[in-house]
């Protein structure tokens, strides 16, 4: 992503307070909307002012866009205000209204308190906004998907002091894990987000659920891989195995003649959720190694009396 100066952009400086950024928008909006401005190149100069605005008035953006850069947005779950077409769009050589409400500070500057929205509503004298949602991952254990948990986080969140600058607070969360949660699953946690303003409730905190690694299982959705090492006797001849699982162990019949790759499903053994997935014994063949006189003499028994050929079907015979 190519990086872009927000305050370059709005003429501020980067140590500039809310006030600041909301007058440098209302000038510059002034300057550049395309029913007004004379300019070649306002409609994209208004596109990027709006852009840079949407970022510096919002404490959560503009704390990621100041450490981050060109990749602010990274590792964030953030939704980008309304694209060009979907916001507003030019009819007949002016521009009609798909979200007034994302611009209310541009129309107020423009009009008015007493601007009516397309919808004929009066905008109201006082100013009531629902605070940000927040978000963030979490990571956890197989094991606490199974049985559920509580895990404590330590949240950065933006917030503004009375002179309308910027600072960041540390606050810890406590926060619930259930039994039966999968990877990409989103907690929300009400009123834990941005406060609101005016009479307004504050915004949410949504948890994105991830898996930290594990050694021994995998997971797709609310179902459970294992790898089964077997030795070729136990697969020719049939055997009954001890697996584990992130529940407790389970004896698992294998079969005679089990072929490398073939999967047992052992049904509702995976995360518990409602329905409750599977878990999937996968078998892997391991050949003990030729590493003593007695091991290489069973080999080259075997490859003698056995004539095995596993390749018959590539169409030739063993030489």
């Amino acid at each position: 992503m190519d990086y872009k100066d927000y305050y370059k952009i709005m003429g501020i400086e980067r140590d500039a307070d809310q006030n600041e950024i909301k007058r440098a928008y209302r000038k510059l909006a002034r300057k550049y909307h395309p029913d007004v401005s004379q300019e070649s190149d306002a409609e994209e100069r208004f596109k990027e002012v709006g852009e840079a605005y949407e970022v510096l008035k919002d404490p959560e953006k503009r704390a990621s866009y100041d450490q981050l850069g060109a990749n602010w947005k990274a590792g964030q779950d953030f939704n980008p205000p309304p694209d060009w077409d979907a916001g507003f769009e030019f009819s007949g050589g002016g521009y009609t209204e798909g979200d007034a409400s994302a611009y209310s500070d541009f129309f107020s500057s423009m009009f008015g308190q007493g601007f009516r929205s397309a919808h004929g509503g009066a905008r109201q004298e006082g100013f009531h906004a629902r605070g940000n949602d927040h978000h963030a991952k979490v990571l956890i254990d197989l094991e606490d998907a199974y049985k559920g948990a509580t895990r404590s986080i330590t949240l950065q969140s933006p917030e503004l002091d009375s002179s309308g600058h910027m600072s960041t607070k540390q606050r810890t969360l406590n926060v619930k894990i259930p039994k039966g949660v999968k990877q990409g699953q989103r907690i929300r946690l009400t009123g834990q987000g941005s406060p609101g303003q005016g009479n307004a409730s504050a915004g949410d905190l949504y948890l994105e659920i991830d898996f930290n690694p594990h050694s021994l299982y995998r997971v797709t959705g609310h179902d459970v891989y294992i790898d089964l090492p077997l030795t070729p006797w136990e697969a020719a001849l049939g055997a009954s195995i001890k697996v584990p699982t992130p529940d407790g162990s389970v004896d698992l019949k294998v079969a005679k003649g089990t072929p490398g790759g073939r999967k047992f499903r052992l049904k509702g053994r995976g995360i518990p959720a409602k329905p409750p997935g599977d878990l999937y014994v996968v078998a892997q063949i391991t050949l003990p190694p030729a590493d003593s006189d007695v091991a290489t003499e069973l080999y080259k028994k075997m490859q003698q009396d056995l004539a095995y050929n596993p390749r018959s079907q590539l169409g030739y015979k063993q030489s």
